[in-house]
């Protein structure tokens, strides 16, 4: 099956100067020219001519990067004409879809066609090759990001060569596959990705509030007895929201529409954003916000569909740190952020994300090479970010953390490359297929060197 839009004679381009902007709106971008290309072949074409016009040539996909590594002043590639499915393969169980392809429409046709993905991060807003590239994730005892979840991968280098890679290919083919699954745009335009697939399954998701004690005592206790844990503490307050996501053999006992909707969309979203913005106009008032709006969500229990469980409704807007640390040094780091927070000035109006990954082979994965928790820091848009943000990234370094590719860090490519025993690799490969970096831009230049 496909749902391929047929393009026209050339790329869609867009007048010069048009801004870009990212989703959290901290990034604007000015591009020369932005072009819509509807094949690889149209997009070689379009690299080819930004090398004549001496221009570098970014892609973006829905802009949940919270750094600018899609931020350009040459060309934007945006890849709204690259979308659909390709192809299912059910002997093999893979799906092969166009790099555009937002992921809650790919979570939509899987499911009509009874498959999944067998793990998926918490929105599903982004395009399946940003998600993929940036190394988003989601939380999990054995199963692993997005990334790790891909079979084979085709792209477009920087010589306008039409590549596809896989374990199964050549020498270079095995070394591309190894790092473009998490290639930060740096090795060329992916324009296909193979992910695994499985039979549609069910799970139950329980939910849970607990004290940040009790979570801290029990952390590896929940973490080996749930295939998906994952909590939330509550800045100010001694409250977390737990979640545990187990595989259900059935049947399907979805939330009741009226109450996930009060739940998911009233409170978590409407009178959430309100008292965000509460808290950003009278700090303050933010820890007896926090006190309030931790103890609103209670207990429940569904079952459904795989997507329907781990992704939710994500629309008050904010700036993200994430950092990923050994597992076995999450529970000290939470001790001294939560000491930090307390014993600092600091009103903090958003929870304090954690989650799981295991170890994977992915070269610049925040997992690579090692088990892995993940702890997210999040604060309002609009909200002075800096301090609190250069606190917990002391902290999380200190710890050996890895900062998450496409949320705010101030790491560069002297850290990075003491953080990640493969980090040589990339840039070797890096090295090969661009090597007059086409598609540099000052954050890549920051992270990976120059």
């Amino acid at each position: 099956m496909s749902t391929r839009t047929a393009g026209p004679a050339g790329p869609t381009s867009a007048g010069a100067g048009s801004p870009w902007r990212n989703w959290a709106g901290n990034v604007i971008s000015r591009p020369v020219r932005e072009v819509s290309p509807a094949s690889a072949e149209e997009l070689a074409a379009e690299l080819r001519r930004a090398t004549r016009d001496g221009l570098r040539v970014k892609t973006v996909g829905t802009g949940h990067s919270f750094t600018s590594i899609a931020a350009t002043d040459g060309v934007l590639v945006r890849p709204d004409l690259l979308t659909g499915i390709r192809r299912i393969d059910r002997e093999a169980m893979t799906v092969t879809v166009e790099s555009g392809t937002p992921l809650k429409r790919l979570n939509v046709a899987l499911a009509r066609e009874g498959l999944s993905l067998t793990n998926m991060g918490d929105i599903m807003e982004q395009t399946v090759a940003g998600a993929t590239s940036t190394g988003t994730h989601g939380t999990g005892r054995a199963s692993a990001s997005l990334a790790a979840q891909i079979r084979a991968l085709e792209l477009v280098t920087a010589d306008g060569t039409l590549m596809t890679c896989s374990e199964e290919g050549n020498a270079e083919e095995r070394a591309v596959f190894a790092a473009a699954r998490i290639g930060l745009g740096a090795l060329g335009v992916i324009t296909a990705i193979t992910f695994a697939v499985e039979p549609l399954f069910l799970l139950t998701a329980r939910e849970e509030p607990m004290r940040f004690d009790r979570v801290i005592a029990e952390f590896d206790q929940l973490h080996a007895e749930n295939e998906h844990f994952e909590f939330y503490w509550f800045p100010h307050t001694d409250n977390c929201n737990t979640k545990r996501n187990n595989r259900s053999d059935g049947p399907a006992a979805p939330l009741p529409r009226l109450a996930g909707w009060f739940e998911d969309e009233f409170l978590s979203n409407g009178v959430y954003r309100a008292a965000c913005a509460l808290g950003r106009a009278v700090p303050p008032a933010i820890p007896s916000i926090a006190r309030v709006s931790s103890r609103a969500l209670s207990s429940r229990t569904y079952t459904d569909v795989p997507y329907k469980v781990f992704t939710t409704p994500r629309r008050v807007r904010f700036l993200e740190m994430e950092y990923a640390l050994p597992r076995e040094a999450a529970t000290t780091a939470l001790r001294e952020l939560k000491a930090m927070v307390e014993g600092s000035p600091l009103k903090v109006s958003f929870p304090v994300e954690v989650r799981t990954a295991p170890a994977d082979d992915i070269a610049l994965s925040t997992a690579s090479g090692r088990e892995t928790a993940y702890i997210a820091v999040h604060l309002y848009r609009g909200t002075p970010h800096r301090g609190y943000f250069t606190a917990v990234e002391r902290i999380m370094t200190a710890h050996g953390g890895r900062p998450h590719w496409g949320k705010v860090h101030t790491r560069d490519a002297a850290h990075l490359a003491a953080a990640y025993p493969r980090f040589a690799e990339f840039t070797a490969l890096r090295d090969r297929l661009d090597p007059e970096r086409l598609f540099a831009n000052d954050y890549l230049r920051r992270v990976l060197g120059d």
